[in-house]
């Protein structure tokens, strides 16, 4: 038996992508699985430090990991039209990313990646969790967020107004969907059991797409106040073809990402490949 660490978060996506595999409700093979949840910010900070053997983790992180980690092929989150968004309140006509104070869910996140590939001269920015961007405009904490998950859904009830789409952004730049998150694994485990564990994620997706109502408890019991609605839409966006393979679409967006922001000295270079 091979028990390995596993992390990923409490967002709808991940629960409904890991609820079969940690409930044991797909054969695993000799594999077992020990997971934390935690937001995605905290998961890039542990793999940092080697503490997971596999992990949820932002693509910008990743980045910052290749020699101790590899990029698994399945339960991601990449896409199209799921990317970060630029909100405002509604006085703000213009924008200055220079200058504005930008509230963003955390340095280590693609879509603050995302933005400075978009506007380099980025630098008033205050860091918080994901959920408390939007308070913190209507606060005057800050003057634009930059928001993720199922924020994206929400930001309209808080009376404020998109002024940038960078998932559009990107995909009229690249073509390619929008890298935001992968799952990684240790690389001193053999190619045998990396293979498997990409095998029993998809299995895992595919019995929740199978059993859509069996792992609703589970999901609802760690998107706390997210109703119904949002967290069908949540998974909706998020889990795709992407999330059963990267495919060779996938791989060149976060191969491309990558490139990208080496040549811009956002990120270090690496000799390691992502796989």
């Amino acid at each position: 038996m091979t028990t390995l660490s596993l992390g990923y978060s409490p967002c709808p996506n991940d629960t409904f992508i890991f609820y079969a595999l940690v409930h044991k409700l797909i054969p695993l093979e000799g594999l077992s699985v020990q997971e934390q949840l935690a937001d995605v910010e905290t998961l890039n900070q542990r793999a940092f430090t080697g503490q997971m053997d596999i992990t949820k983790i932002s693509f910008h992180a990743f980045a910052y990991v290749r020699e101790q980690y590899i990029l698994l092929r399945s339960g991601g989150a990449l896409g199209k039209g799921c990317g970060p968004l630029l909100v405002a309140g509604q006085g703000h006509s213009t924008i200055d990313l220079s200058r504005n104070r930008i509230a963003i869910p955390g340095e280590l996140t693609s879509a603050y990646l995302l933005l400075r590939l978009y506007d380099p001269r980025i630098q008033n920015i205050i860091v918080m969790p994901f959920d408390k961007i939007l308070d913190s405009l209507n606060q005057g904490i800050a003057d634009i967020g930059l928001i993720i998950h199922e924020s994206r859904f929400t930001y309209q009830q808080f009376g404020l107004q998109k002024v940038l789409d960078l998932g559009d952004w990107w995909e009229q730049y690249t073509g390619s969907p929008i890298p935001l998150g992968g799952i990684i694994m240790k690389r001193n485990f053999e190619k045998t059991v990396s293979l498997l564990m990409e095998e029993k994620i998809r299995q895992s997706i595919q019995y929740a797409r199978m059993h859509p109502k069996e792992p609703r408890a589970y999901i609802r019991k760690h998107a706390q106040e997210m109703d119904d609605s949002v967290i069908s839409q949540h998974i909706g966006l998020y889990v795709n073809e992407y999330s059963l393979d990267i495919g060779p679409e996938g791989e060149h967006a976060v191969r491309f990402l990558f490139s990208e922001a080496e040549k811009k000295g956002l990120i270090p270079r690496s000799a390691f490949d992502i796989f």
